[in-house]
């Protein structure tokens, strides 16, 4: 029976506001919350300060903290444990993976009230109001879903339903290699209907159900075939509660406080290749999704898919199935056991192991290391390579651009480390190797970027489908120079999927295996470093129930208004140069002076003069000054008569940096979409060495990306107040954009430091609103040789020539193009 439509649910909880269960008052919750650590010695120090004043802080000791934790109701859900045993000629043995009630997990998603606004009920197609055309982006948007609802109308009895894709991921992890190498092997589970922002940011739309079993490997065939069974009958145990809401309809409370029809149904599963493999029952080497040969992967193929593979199992022998299709013919997938589930079809797009572990750290970075030891001497090899790490070096800081002091010379590739390299390895290669390499970067450059965007239109797919055109047509050149004897690579060959997994699914940033691996941190390598690390499983389990337990009761309290909210205003930080922002989605771009000014700084602008050797600074602020004060004045500011400016002889006040708060959803970024990163000017950066960031203002809102746009570099941040309005400025040096097209090769805007007629530099005043987003400037390296005692802070004022730096983040790409 339904509600009326518009009908308002029942509150979520009938406690009131001040009702702190288990705990008692709201300052005993948060501490808990926060000190959920080993925090024996803290709470004995701050019992220490406040027994002068008769008083105890809210908990005895750790033990007194978890007690209170374990009380919590809400988010409980119990580990249990199962074993496996192997039936077949091998003795048998024991095998005992740890798993939960999957069931509760995703029934405490759909009940959390803290995304209830970022959820989708039903499957959707999305259209521009501006030319009618289709658009991706979160998972609910693609077409599998609206199949597979419309599969599931066909039972009269499921009309009214909620359609809740179960979204799965499973990914080993190394806790520790120097205390024996201790892996473990964690899966993860999401539900469709949360939006893709939701399921990036972690707000627990991601949780750990099951540490899988990890059998001891041996060379012995048939206990690899077991081992590669037990995964798929563990997962099949795990998932088994999900059987009775597949094919009918179960009743569940949500967070908008109504209760809802639900029908479950497998969905896409996030995985690097080496699992997909193990996933499909396929053949190492052959695509898990097409029909291709392993020889040839990039020809023509069908579709693969659960009927058509089952019947070729009854009918082949195995050694066949083996050689001409790539199946592993006596292993039987978990997903045979559910209804409306096709394997092949539910392998998910990763974009962490396809294309920047995998096209571009395996492949693409090592195919230019051959072609320049085929081409020169050992000796001279090693010259440029040393050089092509010179300039990663060089490369200027850029907020939440990771340096690379040395280069490539780091032992271990993580995912974090490939993708800071994409973004400044294209302009370090350029010179030494042939423009068509150059055009491969730039071409699968591109492409990441396209597939990375958070709203995928058919205009996008277009864009999509042209870059990857051009990186195969450019990627030859490796082939015609031996570098490369194949490109059957299965990591490259899923880039040709792209577009139908985007149509299937949505925007792949949602389904990208980086989601599970950033989960590894919270689920399993913190917990087990807080662990005793004998027997660490148990205690892992433990501290992971605990921390279900605090956001349960987190998300409750925030519902019913028992907790403030968090204050979203960014403060200046020495730290780090961007961060996520959890605050609402209110603007686009926003710039802001940090809290602080400095008080060993300049205090008037003839001072500030001195201190950045800009003796006409003052004239400048005056030039600046009437442009405010005359906005409609179509006069250039800087031919005024000084005899007609304001005057300005008062107080400022100067900072070191400025905060940019922007809507950036393809970038990492809070729940709403927002990001913020700072800019820096400073004459001391860390103590160490000096830094002053690049910007790109808005010069001609008339025009669109970089034609309406200039890059300057700032100088100096500060204030002042005249005739009681209070300006927020800049001190910038002005770059000159060459050409009216990006560089051909890069795609990258090219821009060289601007002068006067007189050769001195081009210097100004400007409002801090005319700022739209931090820049980062790479520089045209050419054939020039990086001497070893180059500094990264000193590469803008060397260089005479830079590439505005688009693949720098999402939110550049969007920008510079």
């Amino acid at each position: 029976m339904f509600l009326p439509p518009g009908s308002p649910p029942k509150p979520l909880s009938d406690k009131s506001s001040s009702d702190w269960t288990p705990y008692r008052n709201c300052i005993e919750f948060e501490t808990a919350e926060f000190f959920f650590s080993q925090v024996n010695k803290l709470l004995d120090l701050w019992a220490s300060t406040l027994k002068k004043h008769d008083d105890k802080p809210p908990f005895a000791d750790c033990r007194d903290l978890y007690k209170t934790i374990d009380k919590t109701p809400l988010g409980d859900v119990k580990w249990q444990s199962f074993s496996v045993r192997y039936n077949g000629e091998r003795p048998d043995t024991d095998v005992p993976p740890w798993m939960d009630q999957v069931f509760e997990v995703i029934r405490n998603m759909l009940a959390n009230a803290d995304y209830a606004k970022e959820f989708d009920y039903r499957p959707y197609r999305k259209f521009s109001t501006d030319g009618d055309e289709r658009q991706w982006k979160d998972f609910m948007s693609g077409d599998w879903a609206w199949d597979q609802a419309d599969i599931i109308s066909e039972d009269p009895e499921s009309h009214g339903s909620t359609f809740v894709p179960v979204v799965l991921g499973s990914d080993k992890t190394t806790v520790s290699v120097a205390t024996g190498n201790n892996e473990y092997y964690p899966l993860y589970v999401s539900i469709g209907n949360v939006c893709n922002n939701v399921r990036r940011a972690h707000h627990d739309a991601v949780s750990i159900i099951a540490f899988l079993a990890i059998p001891k490997t041996t060379s012995n065939v048939k206990f690899r075939k077991f081992r590669q069974q037990l995964f798929h009958c563990s997962l099949s145990k795990i998932l088994e509660t999900l059987h009775p809401g597949i094919t009918k309809y179960e009743v569940a409370h949500f967070g908008n406080g109504h209760f809802h029809r639900v029908i479950y149904g497998l969905g896409p599963y996030i995985a690097d290749y080496e699992e997909q493999v193990l996933l499909t029952c396929i053949v190492h080497g052959w695509c898990p999704r097409c029909l291709s040969s392993r020889v040839n992967l990039d020809e023509p193929a069908g579709w693969r898919c659960r009927h058509h593979t089952d019947v070729l199992v009854e009918e082949g022998t195995l050694d066949a199935l083996w050689d001409e299709y790539g199946i592993v013919g006596d292993l039987v997938p978990f997903m045979n056991d559910f209804a409306r589930a096709n394997i092949h079809e539910l392998i998910a797009p990763d974009i962490l192991h396809q294309l920047i572990k995998g096209t571009f750290k395996d492949h693409l970075v090592d195919w230019i290391e051959k072609y320049l030891y085929q081409m020169h001497s050992k000796k001279d090899a090693e010259r440029i390579m040393d050089d092509i790490d010179r300039r990663i070096a060089a490369v200027p800081a850029f907020a939440g651009l990771r340096r690379f002091p040395q280069g490539r010379g780091f032992k271990q590739w993580t995912g974090d480390e490939s993708k800071a390299l994409m973004k400044v390895y294209l302009s370090a290669i350029e010179g030494y190797v042939p423009v068509d390499m150059v055009r491969t970067f730039r071409a699968f450059l591109e492409f990441c970027y396209l597939v990375r965007r958070s709203i995928i239109t058919e205009k996008t797919l277009e864009q999509i489908h042209e870059a990857l055109n051009r990186f195969y047509q450019y990627q030859k050149f490796f082939e015609a120079l031996d570098v490369v004897s194949t490109f059957s690579l299965p990591r490259q060959h899923s880039l040709q999927h792209y577009i139908l997994l985007i149509r299937l699914f949505g925007a792949p940033n949602g389904l990208c295996s980086s989601i599970t691996e950033a989960k590894h941190i919270k689920a399993v390598k913190e917990p087990w470093r807080r662990s005793s690390r004998y027997n660490a499983l148990g205690q892992m389990l433990v501290t992971n129930q605990r921390l279900n337990k605090l956001a349960a009761l987190h998300a409750d309290f925030t519902q019913r208004k028992s907790l403030m909210a968090v204050n979203t205003t960014v403060d200046d930080n020495d730290e780090n140069d961007n961060e996520v922002d959890n605050g609402p989605t209110d603007v686009k771009a926003h710039v802001e002076l940090a809290k602080m000014p400095q008080r060993k700084r300049a205090r008037t602008a003839v001072a500030l003069a001195l201190e950045l050797s800009v003796p006409h600074l003052p004239n400048l602020l005056r030039h600046f000054l009437f442009s405010q004060l005359n906005p409609n004045d179509p006069c250039d500011p800087s031919e005024v008569p000084l005899a007609c400016c304001p005057q300005f002889e008062d107080k400022i006040n100067v900072f070191n940096s400025a905060c940019s708060r922007f809507f950036a959803p393809s970038d990492i970024s809070g729940i709403g979409g927002m990001c913020c990163e700072y800019i820096r000017a400073c004459p001391i950066w860390r103590n160490e060495h000096p830094r002053f960031d690049c910007v790109i203002v808005n010069t001609n809102t008339g025009l669109d990306s970089m034609r309406g746009m200039d890059v300057a570099r700032v100088l100096s941040f500060f204030s002042f107040t005249y005739k009681a309005q209070l300006y927020p400025c800049a001190a910038v040096r002005w770059f000159d954009t060459i050409g009216d097209l990006p560089n051909e090769d890069t795609g990258m805007w090219v821009v060289q430091p601007a002068h006067h007629a007189n050769n001195t530099p081009h210097i100004s005043i400007i409002h801090i609103d005319s700022i739209y987003h931090a820049a980062h400037l790479l520089p045209v390296y050419g054939t020039q040789l990086i001497p070893p005692q180059h500094q990264h802070y000193q590469t803008y004022d060397i260089f005479r020539r830079f590439y505005v730096n688009k693949y720098a983040d999402h939110h550049s790409f969007e920008i510079a193009f």
